[in-house]
This record gives structure tokens, sequence and C-alpha cells, in this order.
């Protein structure tokens, strides 16, 4: 007997929480202890007096498993909304990486020159290397990591995916 294997789709979750102690391990944990992965998960306090933070996660699963996750997201207590931005419509999503390169010659010259393509600015410079910090989606971020990789990729560091829907509605 086969187990029908279903469709694993990647969302963008908005979590909109009370910011206290311990909220970040009580949702890290609710994805744990149910065998969830965290492709991405970043954090941002997003009110005047400090008291409201959104968690930005990103997931993949069947659709089942997104409808089970939100559901239990939205049952934690100091959790104030859920949203699937990937459900909502139209929304906008940036990460920031940093990305340092080695070369020297042709090389060095040619990872500025893919640098200026990408709107990369330089950050840090010695003789032998160079420090990119890159914004954008992160389909633009792994394409400049792919090309660096054949002129010299030392490091890299990624912030993880924030993302808000487009148009003037406010969470």
């Amino acid at each position: 007997m086969k187990i029908a294997e279903q469709a694993s789709e990647r969302h963008v979750l908005n979590v909109i929480v009370d910011n206290e102690p311990g909220i970040l391990a009580k949702i890290t944990g609710l994805f744990t202890a149910r065998g969830y992965n965290i492709d991405s998960l970043t954090v941002a306090d997003i009110s005047e007096d400090h008291a409201i933070s959104r968690i930005t996660i990103v997931t993949r699963g069947p659709e089942p498993v997104i409808d089970q996750i939100r559901s239990q997201l939205e049952r934690l207590v100091p959790v104030h909304k859920v949203i699937d931005l990937t459900e909502e419509g139209s929304h906008v999503e940036r990460e920031l990486a940093l990305v340092k390169v080695a070369g020297k010659g042709d090389n060095r010259v040619e990872a500025l020159r893919i640098a200026e393509l990408f709107r990369a600015n330089v950050v840090d410079t010695t003789t032998s290397s160079f420090v990119f910090e890159l914004t954008g989606a992160p389909d633009k971020i792994d394409s400049f990591i792919a090309l660096m990789r054949e002129l010299g990729l030392v490091e890299v560091g990624r912030s993880g995916i924030v993302g808000m829907m487009r148009g003037e509605g406010r969470v």
C-alpha cells in the first residue's frame, strides 16, 4: 500500500505577537514538537511602545499541514494574528545578505562588475577581498551567491526573509 504524497508548498507567515520573553521559544517549540521545518525566521519589534513584534516564518508543507500550523499558532496565548502572505495575495519579500569574496586580478574585477549589476554595495574591502551587502528577493540573493562561488566566495551571512502585503492595508 502506497501513501500518496502531497505537494509541498512554500509559505510565508507573519505572526503578530506580544513582545514578551519566551514567545519565540513557544513558537519554535510548536514547530519542533510536530516535526515541521522552518526555512527562515526573523523577528522585529513593530510598535512604538515595544509591546508588539512581527515574526516572519518561511516554511514548507502540503496545504493541510500549513493549515494546521496556522491553527496551532493562532491558539498560542500571546499571538494576536497569523497572516499567510502566500495565500493572502500580492506581497513583498526581501532579505539582506553579506557576502565575502576573496580574489585577485581578473576575478576581483569580475566580482566588482557582477556586484554592480546586482546593485550590491561594497561595505568592506582589503587588497585581497570584498564584503558585499545585497538586499532583494531570495532568488536574487541565491543567484548572486552562485556567481560569487566561481570567483572566490569565502563566507555568506543572510538575515532571513521579511515580508508584508502590498497596498494600503496594515496588520
